[in-house]
């Protein structure tokens, strides 16, 4: 093997052991030639699949080599998933690698490009989709020299309100199925063209809800749906009626970049933007389902490992919920992804390109750890970027999904179909490191962790989410989100020096970090949250958490919130500094109530009667606006509040930041905080590291 293409890898996948010194490869190029022997560039294959089995019979007769699979620069068409199993990988000493060639650029295409355009009218033009007849394939996202554009909607821009729940509001409960909803008149129509076309999708919660038109009754204006809706539809909890638009309907093409499919004719309609010429324009709907499907085996050990994959652009993948599924699932957590691994151990996909996807880019499903994910950027992303889950008990202990690093990607945006997914998801999985991400421009939630609602059993542990870089997620849309959101018993999990800002959402929420059912013995420190709709840190029902150094600042509502109190300690509030301008200092309920607490073994005596719910102390709180007789504490003066036993060593005092208007949190070296232990928060290395 030339080692000139095996050295620059080498430095770039720097987790990488030091590869056994025997070691061949085999090369691809569009032009290549399937019947050629591949060893060579001269000689280079034509398809991956080819390559796939080239690499298996080679290691048969040579199982201690490394094998790599080069690709030369071009455009690789992907029409249905690519299998990987425990014969495609290696050892530690002799992995599997495909990779691009140095200085290449190589796309994995799973789209189909739609030619033989001409004009219909006006500015509308149109092209045959044959395979939308002859196949019945159908998509839902379109791409245009690479970036997406809208499916035709109306209302063109903002909202339609539901008008009327035959099937009940929150008096039958929120999360209650319902397939019907009340319309104003005129919003929908039942003489729209091909109307068992239309989506119709509902924000509503923390969710929104894809849904097929079954009828329309326009005497009583009252839509019904396919398949029911998992929640009622109401504007969250109110009885107010629920948002939504009305998606791939002919009348409401109208606008430049607006694109409507045709199913019953195999007709796609385009209206192009104004620098886009249609005689030269790249449109591009996605094909295949997956790009990849890495599939071992835990219980029986017989994994797939040492399979890297670096330096390539994946490209055009279509998702579809399974028939029946609308999407109700928090974090969009039933959308498959476009690369799925089962049963990976020790595999990793660097420095690739994850882009105009129709789901998740990535999962990780049971079994799988010691897996990387390092310097990818995922974008136009229709659901998520990663979600890892695995087995719970009783399932088998190998099934369960750990110890993976999700490191130095740029995520985002996200969301553009899906808004309810998240940028990285963890489910029922431990002791992961999701470490320097940028995660941006999303609808929802920036990193959950925790899959366990309340104060039971989770598998959720020890995952280190740290130095990310979170910002302009949310944007108004849905309710109920954070840019950290953790859920259940979650021991040894560590939340530090991230970087957030710019969280809006919808009627609630809108928080920085947020720690929603049952998250239980998570420490939270030296994290900066500004910007934020709501409280840039809140508690819905939490127990022993540590929240100490952190910076929390212009919360536009609130600044810190509680809405339950819990018959033990919720949170340990040190050292950290709240500064604002607007809103409630503690919003919610942050009142103590007595309860037992079983202390020692020692008969009566090992049970205590205490009060203190929440311990908080050695803080600092500024408004500039605001001198302290103006502040209420839980509608408690400051003097009353102390006497509680609450913030008896703090201060509300200027910490002496060098610029906040402008977000700078550097503290001056006289700073108040610095007196009372506070230790100054380093940024500089938020966010994907540069090589070095």
């Amino acid at each position: 093997m030339d080692m000139k293409y095996c050295l620059p890898f080498l430095f770039s996948v720097f987790f990488l052991p030091i590869i056994h010194a025997q070691s061949t490869a085999f090369y691809i190029a569009p032009q290549g030639n399937d019947a050629a022997a591949g060893t060579t560039q001269t000689t280079a294959l034509q398809t991956i699949q080819k390559a796939q089995e080239k690499v298996r019979a080679y290691k048969v007769q040579h199982p201690a080599d490394s094998i790599f699979i080069y690709f030369s620069s071009g455009e690789y068409s992907i029409k249905e998933p690519l299998i990987f199993e425990p014969q495609d990988g290696g050892t530690t000493a002799a992995p599997v690698i495909y990779t691009a060639q140095p200085g290449n650029k190589v796309i994995w295409n799973g789209g189909k490009r739609i030619t033989g355009w001409r004009r219909y009218k006006n500015n509308i033009w149109m092209a045959p989709v044959k395979e939308v007849l002859t196949k019945g394939w159908s998509f839902s996202q379109l791409y245009v020299n690479g970036n997406p554009r809208r499916r035709a909607r109306l209302p063109d821009t903002g909202f339609y309100r539901v008008k009327g729940f035959p099937d009940g509001g929150l008096e039958i409960g929120y999360q209650t199925k319902s397939r019907r909803f009340g319309y104003a008149a005129g919003d929908i129509k039942p003489n729209w063209k091909n109307k068992n076309d239309i989506d119709i999708v509902v924000y509503h919660f923390w969710t929104d809800t894809h849904l097929t038109v079954d009828s329309i009754d326009d005497k009583k204006h009252i839509v019904s749906f396919k398949y029911p809706s998992g929640k009622v539809f109401t504007d969250d909890f109110n009885n107010e009626g629920a948002r939504y638009v009305v998606e791939n309907v002919w009348e409401g093409l109208q606008q430049q970049g607006d694109w409507y499919l045709d199913k019953q004719q195999g007709i796609l309609y385009y209206i192009p933007m104004q620098s886009e010429d249609m005689n030269t324009i790249a449109v591009y709907a996605p094909v295949t389902p997956a790009f990849i499907h890495i599939n071992g085996d835990a219980v029986s050990r017989n994994r797939v490992t040492n399979l890297h994959f670096n330096n390539i652009q994946f490209e055009y993948a279509h998702v579809q919920l399974p028939q029946g599924n609308v999407n109700d699932a928090q974090g969009s957590s039933s959308l498959a992804a476009a690369i799925t691994m089962k049963g990976a151990k020790s595999c990793s996909f660097t420095d690739c390109t994850i882009q105009n996807i129709g789901g998740f880019a990535i999962e990780l499903q049971e079994g799988c750890s010691n897996n990387l994910f390092s310097y990818n950027r995922l974008a136009n992303l229709a659901g998520g970027g990663f979600r890892v889950n695995g087995g719970i008990p009783p399932a088998h202990p190998l099934l369960q999904t750990h110890s993976n690093i999700i490191s130095d990607n740029d995520i985002g945006p996200y969301g553009l179909q899906y808004p309810s997914a998240v940028g990285v998801l963890l489910m029922q999985t431990y002791n992961n490191q999701i470490i320097h991400n940028h995660i941006h421009d999303g609808f929802y939630t920036g990193i959950s962790v925790g899959w366990e609602w309340g104060y039971q059993r989770s598998i959720s542990r020890d995952n280190v989410v740290a130095y990310n870089h979170i910002h302009n997620i949310g944007q108004g849309l849905l309710s109920d989100m954070g840019a950290i959101y953790t859920l259940g018993v979650s021991p040894g999990t560590v939340i530090r020096n991230n970087l957030i800002h710019d969280v809006d959402a919808h009627n609630y929420g809108g928080w920085g970090i947020y720690n929603d059912e049952g998250s239980t013995g998570i420490l939270i420190e030296n994290n900066i949250v500004y910007n934020t709709k709501f409280a840039g840190y809140n508690i819905h029902y939490a127990k022993e958490i540590t929240v100490r150094n952190n910076i929390f600042a212009f919360g536009r509502l609130q600044q810190l919130n509680r809405t339950r109190v819990d018959p033990h300690k919720s949170v340990y509030f040190e050292n950290n500094i709240v500064y604002w301008k607007e809103g409630v200092l503690f919003d919610g309920n942050w009142q103590d109530e007595p309860y037992q607490f079983y202390f020692n073994p020692m008969g009566k005596e090992g049970v205590h009667e205490v009060t203190s719910t929440f311990d908080i102390d050695y803080n600092v709180y500024y408004n500039p606006l605001l001198p302290l007789d103006s502040i209420q504490f839980n509608t408690l003066t400051w003097q009353q509040w102390q006497q509680k036993g609450k913030d008896v060593h703090s201060q509300y005092t200027d910490p002496l930041f060098i610029d906040p208007q402008h977000y700078n949190f550097t503290l001056s070296p006289n700073s108040p905080a610095l007196k009372l232990g506070f230790e100054p928060i380093d940024i500089s290395i938020v966010g994907p590291r540069k090589r070095k």
